[in-house]
């Protein structure tokens, strides 16, 4: 009888990762780890080890791979302070339903539970965060854990984690086919579909409604071009949630864009009007400040049930699929005749947009942060990826960036979670390579993760990374300014990132006079191509933008008026608006009109 052959547990795991389709991952090496780092060595051909400078790095990376490509995302940790920097990338990949496997170091079992250096109890750790977390507990299990989590981590779109004590990674255990991934798992999950007397009811209360309004979320997916047809028909602008960004065609005139503070003018002020709202396939975070300004009858369409009734009390809720939905309400919808109050949502984004328009082609000093979209638009190719971190740049590039059914844009969304614009940028690159990345982040942002501008350099990947500078914490600088307090903690120490990313090889140029800037992009795009990253440093004006939230529409009467919350400027930092035409004119915004206006020309009536 021939003697069995045998493989590293470690080994055996890695092909399972490996059956699955995962071909890189993310981490950083430490002791309690090293049985894996040896299998990575042995598996290098197959299965690509990114060296990221920061745990929180690689967490971020694998959330955003998995939101990019819907495919599980990797990335490990070692035994003690390895382990806890993985847990903001996870939670962000928890909040934003993304599949993602952590891999996380643990002591030998024969100094398990002695108080041996770095040695702590990891499992509670990872329980909240994780949709299934498990200790190996032998060498043989080891594989079959993992499979197990991923199937986990795609079943739940959440976070599985894996917990390896470093000694078992090393025994050998027979060298079989432990991987479950099968052409079965390929197949696409049958998507829930409405029944007639559902889409019966909804138009019944579309036709009694007198300013309906569709919410819709990144749940539409390729059904963008279906809703903007029920629109046209049913007469039903649109709002979009900022993870549908990219779905439905921005340049159509019902899109009104996105509400809440990273908003459009318009699409705040038609939420704050409607008297039936309908969602599809969005989770809205901040339901409880846009769905409670008045009441309204509510529709709730979603593929999950646990979903409906979440945010707000339903009128009618519907488990199905988003395009599902759309699809059959437009078979059976009958065209609606134009109604007045779509005529008025119109203008009022023609109104917002010419106004953004305006703002793009400013080239005051110093440098508007709307100019700097207006350079991205411009050198963004067809497929392009973008990685937006969190601040002030979510609220630009909501309102000035082109995103196309072809491109794609990742974001920490429902964790926001600063410093996730380069490690989306890395993720772009290595799971699409042959695509265009670029990321934005502000200098607060930027300044949590910028030493992995060196992996970038490192692994040769091409990225086009935008740093907007203005020595703020802007978003939270326009928090403070409407509560009655000094402003505090918001002031960051300047510093020159085209000098930090020259000391890591990483060419680089500073921008502050608004003429420069069509130049540094021009010469990104011409290093990029070339191979090399490439970083703008771009000193950026630290005004507040048009905070669109604070404006407050209510019913007197026949009618509408709109008016600002009484909390604006509470610091008294700012010029004090005596009403809202003051108050639009403070932002450049002479040439703007409030909604009851437009309603007034359309003959909008309640």
């Amino acid at each position: 009888m021939s003697e069995e052959k045998t493989v590293a547990a470690s080994v055996a795991m890695l092909k399972v990762l490996e059956n699955w389709g995962v071909d890189h991952l993310y981490g950083y090496p430490g002791g309690s780890f090293n049985s894996t780092m040896a299998a990575l060595a042995d598996e290098k051909d197959r299965l690509k080890y990114v060296q990221i400078r920061h745990e929180q790095v690689g967490a971020m990376a694998a959330s955003a791979d998995a939101k990019l490509t819907g495919k599980l995302g990797v990335a490990f940790g070692s035994a003690g302070p390895g382990a806890t920097n993985l847990l903001t990338g996870l939670y962000d990949a928890r909040e934003d339903h993304a599949p993602v496997l952590a891999l996380v170091g643990q002591t030998g079992t024969g100094v398990m539970n002695s108080h041996f250096f770095q040695e702590f109890n990891e499992d509670p750790i990872f329980e909240d965060v994780s949709v299934y977390c498990r200790t190996v507990m032998t060498a043989k299990s080891l594989p079959h854990v993992v499979d197990q989590a991923i199937r986990e981590a795609y079943q739940h779109r959440g976070v599985a984690v894996v917990i390896i004590p470093n000694d078992l990674g090393y025994e050998q255990i027979p060298d079989l086919p432990y991987g479950s991934h099968g052409p079965s798992d390929e197949k696409k999950t049958p998507k829930v579909q409405p029944n007639a007397a559902e889409i019966d009811e909804f138009l019944d209360m579309v036709k009694k409604a007198k300013r309906p309004v569709f919410h819709v979320g990144r749940g539409i997916q390729d059904g963008g071009d279906a809703i903007i047809a029920l629109s046209k028909k049913l007469q039903i602008p649109i709002v979009m949630t900022g993870l549908a960004k990219g779905y439905i065609d921005e340049s159509y005139e019902g899109n009104l864009g996105m509400s809440n503070r990273a908003a459009h003018k318009a699409a705040d002020e038609i939420m704050a009007s409607t008297d039936l709202l309908i969602t599809i396939g969005a989770d809205f975070p901040f339901a409880d400040l846009i769905y409670q300004t008045h009441q309204f009858k509510f529709v709730q369409v979603d593929n999950n049930r646990v979903e409906l009734g979440r945010h707000h009390n339903l009128d009618l809720g519907i488990w199905s699929d988003a395009t599902a939905f759309v699809e059959a309400a437009l078979a059976k919808a009958t065209p609606v005749p134009e109604r007045a109050f779509m005529q008025a949502a119109i203008a009022d984004n023609k109104n917002w947009q010419d106004y953004m328009k305006r703002q793009e082609d400013d080239q005051t000093a110093p440098i508007k942060p709307a100019a700097i979209y207006k350079q991205i638009n411009r050198i963004a190719e067809q497929d392009a990826i973008f990685s937006i971190d969190v601040g002030d740049n979510i609220i630009n590039a909501f309102r000035h960036m082109h995103v196309s059914k072809k491109q794609k844009m990742v974001i920490s969304a429902l964790f926001a979670s600063m410093g996730t614009g380069l490690p989306g940028a890395l993720a772009a690159k290595l799971s699409y390579p042959d695509r265009q990345a670029i990321q934005v982040a502000g200098d607060g942002a930027f300044s949590m993760v910028m030493q992995d501008l060196i992996t970038e350099k490192k692994y040769h990947l091409p990225i086009i990374n935008v740093i907007t500078s203005n020595t703020t914490l802007n978003f939270i600088k326009s928090e403070q300014d409407d509560v009655a307090m000094y402003h505090s903690g918001i002031h960051l120490a300047d510093q020159n990132f085209a000098k930090i990313a020259d000391g890591m090889g990483v060419e680089a140029v500073e921008v502050r006079d608004p003429a420069d800037l069509a130049a540094a992009f021009d010469r990104a795009v011409e290093v990029t191509k070339a191979g090399r990253p490439f970083l703008i440093d771009v000193k950026i004006s630290d005004e507040r933008t048009l905070p669109v939230e604070e404006l407050q529409l209510h019913q007197e009467g026949d009618h509408f008026v709109e008016g600002i919350n009484p909390n604006y400027n509470a610091n008294l930092e700012l010029p004090q608006p005596k009403n809202v035409r003051d108050f639009l004119n403070s932002y450049g915004g002479e040439d703007l009109k409030t909604l009851p206006e437009f309603f007034e020309s359309y003959g909008v009536k309640l």
